[in-house]
């Protein structure tokens, strides 16, 4: 019996030890030359000198979340190719898309993910090679759906530690003020220029940093989620702060759904905005032309004619149901929706820049993949 046991035991050491070989082999990511994918550079306006809005429109893969040195390496790609056309200025603000740092929660991991076909299973990989760190975080998880919560909260230190390294890095490097996009973090708040975390519910939020490199103390909480989101996200408050001080002027934050919404308005209503912008991720099949199937999670609001729902496009609705008829009644005069593109394994980003203003709509290139784009305000 004891030599049973004993045999047992060293099985059990060597299956363990090889696991935990396996799980260290292939994460030492090599970080190519990044290919921007740079499709258009277009500039609308005329400098008065009162500053500019630039969208950048990353066309992201996987292999561009494997590091910290290739997430950096491929913005700061599209914001030296901002700062050759002379757009970066101290009274500039440069917006990047929803979610551009939800995807380094596959930081650091097995370079088989990066190739993985599908989006499942580059999932299933990421647990099996973090088991320990997996099981821990999802007995932790609060969402419906704890396998993503788990995940997001297993690496949520390293995607915190590398998204303000990145965005505090850029934003002193080029002397602007920038809207980082979003990332999905545990009960996140700002203490002391720090992005810290908290053991809470994940929630999807959006970061300003200044022309300093400094973390803005206020976090931007989107609040109307999406059915995706759901099952694992918390929202924000709706009177939450939506309004930065900047140089180019007081400028209103609003997270992708939340400007498809009234409630958002009324709170930016009452903080006067300049501008507003809006960072977006949209997943699709259909594209921009795809028929628009209306509000997935919450009731359409009252000004939505529902004939417009599977009737209209998708690029239709937006135009339609997001700033055009609403930026105007919270004093703000110039808005910008700003969209990432690229394959994530299975998945499929569209959309292109849009930017509102008072003698009507412009859209950019809707074709391109990345894509950098400068307005000049208006005087």
């Amino acid at each position: 019996m004891k030599k049973v046991i004993t045999i047992f035991v060293v099985t059990l050491v060597v299956i363990i030890g090889i696991y935990f070989l396996w799980s260290a082999l292939g994460r030492t990511a090599v970080a190519a030359e990044p290919d921007l994918n740079l499709d258009d550079t277009s500039s609308y306006g005329t400098d008065t000198g009162d500053g500019n809005l630039v969208a950048v429109q990353t066309y992201m893969e996987p292999a561009d979340y494997a590091s910290a040195e290739a997430f950096q390496a491929k913005l700061d790609g599209y914001m030296a190719a901002a700062d050759a056309q002379g757009w970066l200025h101290e009274n500039t603000i440069v917006i990047f898309p929803e979610s551009i740092a939800t995807w380094l929660v596959a930081a650091n991991e097995k370079e088989e993910l990066y190739e993985a076909e599908t989006l499942q299973e580059a999932m299933q990989l990421m647990v099996l090679s973090n088991l320990p760190a997996f099981v821990e975080s999802y007995t932790a998880a609060q969402g419906e759906d704890k396998i993503v919560d788990g995940l997001f909260r297993m690496k949520s230190d390293t995607i915190a530690s590398i998204y303000q390294y990145t965005f505090a890095g850029l934003a002193e490097k080029y002397g602007v003020t920038i809207v980082a996009g979003s990332l999905y973090l545990p009960d996140p708040r700002e203490e002391n220029g720090e992005l810290l975390l908290g053991p809470g519910k994940i929630q999807n939020i959006s970061a300003i940093f200044l022309p300093d490199g400094s973390l803005y103390p206020n976090l931007v909480r989107k609040l109307f989620l999406t059915h995706d989101e759901i099952p694992f996200a918390d929202p924000g408050v709706a009177d939450q702060q939506l309004t930065f001080d900047t140089p180019a002027g007081k400028l209103g934050v609003l997270i992708c759904a939340d400007s498809w919404y009234l409630e958002p308005y009324e709170t930016l209503a009452a903080q006067e905005p300049d501008i507003i912008v809006v960072p977006n991720n949209f997943f699709t099949e259909g594209g921009w032309d795809a028929v628009w199937h209306g509000y997935d999670s919450h009731p359409a609001p009252p000004d939505v004619d529902l004939a417009d729902i599977d009737h209209i496009t998708e690029g239709e609705a937006r135009l339609k149901y997001t700033l055009d008829g609403r930026m105007q009644n919270t004093g703000a005069t110039t808005g910008m929706h700003v969209f990432s593109s690229g394959v994530l394994w299975d998945m499929i980003m569209d959309g292109h820049t849009i930017i509102f203003t008072e003698d009507g709509i412009i859209e950019a290139s809707p074709d391109a993949r990345g894509a950098v784009v400068n307005y000049w305000l208006p005087g």
